[in-house]
């Protein structure tokens, strides 16, 4: 079955363009296109959606509130901010607002197509040090945390998910890890994902966001101690 694919940018070449990139892919369709976030929402309760390209500037309704809305109802489809500035803090709101993960808009369109699919599969779609890049330079922006989380899933976690958890949002790849705690990439795998069901997280981006809210991870990307 395709990936059913929304376009949400108030420039309507810009949705031409990426229109066609996608519809050149078999396993990709464009269900829907909107010019801003209330759009959006409005068609969303219509429309299945699978992934959806957020832009974070537009009218009435911006792209970081839209995702925030969009993310909060059950069964939500993915969302992936596009942005035209690197390091954009429209991009870090956008994550806080629960989306998975962001990318620049003059991306490649192999490297776009590569964050859908990687997107609807529920893996990270920008790399972890680039992620972690991104909440270093707006750690002010978020709360300065405590060296005890607050967070009650995360006195859930094992000793080892703990550990993991502190590798992933030091910007650490799955591989990365493996090598450090001498284990298989496999099993890195399944801790990851005993980490978001724990602590009821959508992908590893929010394992970043949460590891700085809490304290876990300083700006700077070092433990909390």
């Amino acid at each position: 079955m395709a990936i059913r694919v929304m376009l949400v940018d108030d420039q309507v070449l810009l949705r031409t363009g990426f229109r066609m990139v996608l519809a050149a892919q078999p396993d990709m369709e464009v269900v829907a296109e909107a010019g801003d976030g209330a759009e959006a929402i409005g068609i969303l309760r219509a429309t299945a959606v699978d992934v959806v390209l957020m832009d974070v500037r537009m009218p009435r309704l911006d792209g970081v509130e839209a995702t925030r809305r969009i993310c909060a109802q059950q069964g939500a489809p993915k969302v992936l901010i596009l942005t035209t500035f690197d390091l954009d803090e429209y991009a870090f709101s956008g994550l806080k607002a629960g989306a998975s993960g962001f990318m620049l808009k003059d991306v490649p369109p192999a490297e776009l197509l590569a964050a859908i699919r990687s997107v609807h599969s529920g893996d990270a779609v920008v790399a972890p040090s680039t992620t972690r890049r991104l909440l270093d330079r707006f750690s002010s922006l978020l709360p300065s945390g405590n060296s005890e989380p607050q967070h009650k899933g995360i006195a859930k976690l094992t000793e080892r998910e703990r550990e993991v958890m502190l590798l992933v949002a030091q910007g650490l790849s799955n591989g990365e890890i493996a090598a450090r705690l001498v284990l298989s990439e496999a099993t890195v795998k399944t801790h990851v994902g005993r980490i978001l069901t724990k602590l009821s997280l959508r992908d590893r981006v929010q394992v970043v966001v949460l590891a700085y809210e809490t304290g876990l991870v300083r700006a700077g990307g070092g433990g909390a101690g």
